[in-house]
């Protein structure tokens, strides 16, 4: 069993791979090179509809009866399978992403592993909620909670961290008895495919884990949130691609966790350590070519260290080594696509328009012939802008972050709190008073203090405003892949 058939790549229902119409398919190119991978098979409304009844019938058939010990045992397996498979996951994220195979290695599939460990560990520890309910006449009352399956879920994910985002949901989905129907971005096809492979070989019964490959508006992805026998949509994306599936699933109310997009907020105080700011604010913007939702596109720095930071930070920006993602001295890849390219091109020649002044980058780097035809750009740095202006209020999902000077905490905070995203922030500073104070007023899902993207699995996860609905990690996955079932016993 093997996801690709030749140079297709297949849809995953019901526990086998569908041979491809040769008729419904779109070209996968490599973004490193621009040269063609594969061609992806297309889902079409007949097939979702396999899959979600693929995934009914896998309920019914006594996946969501399994006991908590068997499915933590299944996910545990599924983690040794990926550790033992690991360089073709490391493989395959390349190829669809074209991030450096050093960041695969040590991010995307690392995590991809400790996510299913992880989720096994939180639900074979989880517990009941109990109460003992005094009543008038003197007798008591036991409330207690039961917790059940919320049943299929429409599982969509997005191109940056394909593998990541995908097992991060996968992983709580399955630990709490749901079956799953995947729709991975059009861009980055691979990994989710291969999973199914793994979850296979590992013994999960057919249909509780399926891949529907497509587009979104009229493809699959439309076929996948508006079918009726989905119980619950789990969505990672852009903002406004989670508000057009927000109206969808609205017809049938069925319960969403969103982590849509952000425009991130870092703050500097002038007691910083610079070198540790330096080497924190390098990651957070330019990790993943800019390409994470918590990536740093706003800093704020305070006056008296502001030439410092923007000169360290322009300096270590012209460090960065963009190159052959299989090159262990390539430390920055390519943006996704040529489309997406011309998106961030764009807002840099919006910033420039408004005033910006360009400490580094802003156009398109020359990398040789090999890859001539990739979407490559520079990492990129500007001053001169305010909060006025688009390129500081829009998300740009590239490298490059503009640099503002403030003079005092209260100023800052209502810099950073100043837009209509609210995923993450993160508060640079010596004064750890200062620090737990200004990250706690911040609106967002997560505050950072002297550091950047250091995750507890356990705690929640997800944004407020524009970023995002509910959230994710620890009992708060647990809490939305499940429907609790109140039981009242009269003593």
């Amino acid at each position: 069993m093997t996801a690709q058939n030749g140079l297709w790549t297949r849809n995953f229902v019901d526990g086998r791979f569908v041979e491809p119409d040769t008729d419904r398919g779109f070209e996968q190119i490599d973004p490193a090179t621009g040269k063609l991978i594969a061609r992806v098979h297309e889902a079409d409304a007949a097939l979702v509809d396999r899959a979600v009844q693929a995934a009914r019938g896998s309920l019914a058939n006594g996946w969501a009866d399994t006991p908590v010990r068997e499915r933590a045992a299944l996910l545990r397996r599924a983690a040794d399978r990926i550790e033992e498979r690991f360089e073709e996951f490391v493989a395959a994220e390349v190829a669809d992403t074209g991030k450096p195979v050093t960041q695969a290695r040590e991010l995307d599939v690392t995590r991809a592993l400790t996510n299913f460990r992880t989720f096994a560990d939180v639900v074979a520890a989880a517990g009941l909620e109990s109460f003992l309910t005094d009543l008038a006449d003197g007798g008591q009352a036991l409330n207690y909670a039961v917790r059940k399956p919320l049943g299929v879920v429409a599982v969509i994910v997005p191109w940056n961290l394909p593998l990541l985002l995908l097992t991060w949901k996968v992983a709580p989905a399955l630990a709490c008895g749901n079956a799953v129907v995947v729709k991975p971005s059009e861009e980055t096809p691979a990994t989710a495919t291969l999973l199914a492979e793994v979850l296979a070989e590992v013994g999960l019964p057919p249909g509780v884990y399926n891949v529907v490959h497509g587009f979104g508006g009229a493809s699959a992805g439309e076929h996948l949130v508006t079918h009726p026998g989905i119980d619950g949509v789990t969505f990672t994306g852009s903002s406004a691609t989670g508000s057009q599936v927000m109206k969808m699933v609205a017809p049938k109310v069925r319960p969403v966790s969103f982590e849509l997009g952000g425009k991130n907020a870092a703050i500097v105080f002038d007691d910083v350590d610079l070198d540790e700011a330096l080497t924190g604010l390098t990651k957070s913007v330019f990790t993943n070519t800019g390409q994470v939702c918590l990536c740093t596109e706003r800093v704020y720095v305070q006056r008296g260290v502001f030439d410092d930071i923007a000169a360290g930070l322009a300096e270590r920006a012209r460090g960065l080594r963009l190159g052959s993602p299989e090159a262990r001295s390539t430390t920055t890849g390519p943006l996704i696509s040529q489309a997406h390219r011309k998106k961030v091109l764009d807002y840099f020649a919006l910033a420039e328009q408004d005033g910006a002044t360009v400490l580094t980058g802003g156009d398109v780097p020359e990398l040789g012939a090999e890859l001539s035809g990739g979407s490559w750009i520079e990492p990129t740095l500007w001053t001169g802008l305010t909060n006025a202006h688009r390129a500081v209020r829009e998300e740009i999902f590239g490298p490059v972050a503009a640099l503002i000077p403030f003079d005092t905490e209260d100023e800052a905070i209502a810099l950073a709190n100043d837009t209509d995203y609210g995923l993450a922030a993160s508060v640079w500073t010596n004064d750890l008073r200062r620090g737990h104070r200004v990250a706690q007023r911040m609106n967002v899902g997560m505050s950072w203090v002297n550091t950047w993207f250091l995750r507890d699995l356990r705690s929640p996860f997800g944004g407020v405003g524009l970023s995002g609905i509910g959230r994710e990690g620890g009992e708060s996955s647990l809490h939305f892949y499940t429907e609790p079932t109140n039981v009242c016993v009269q003593l």
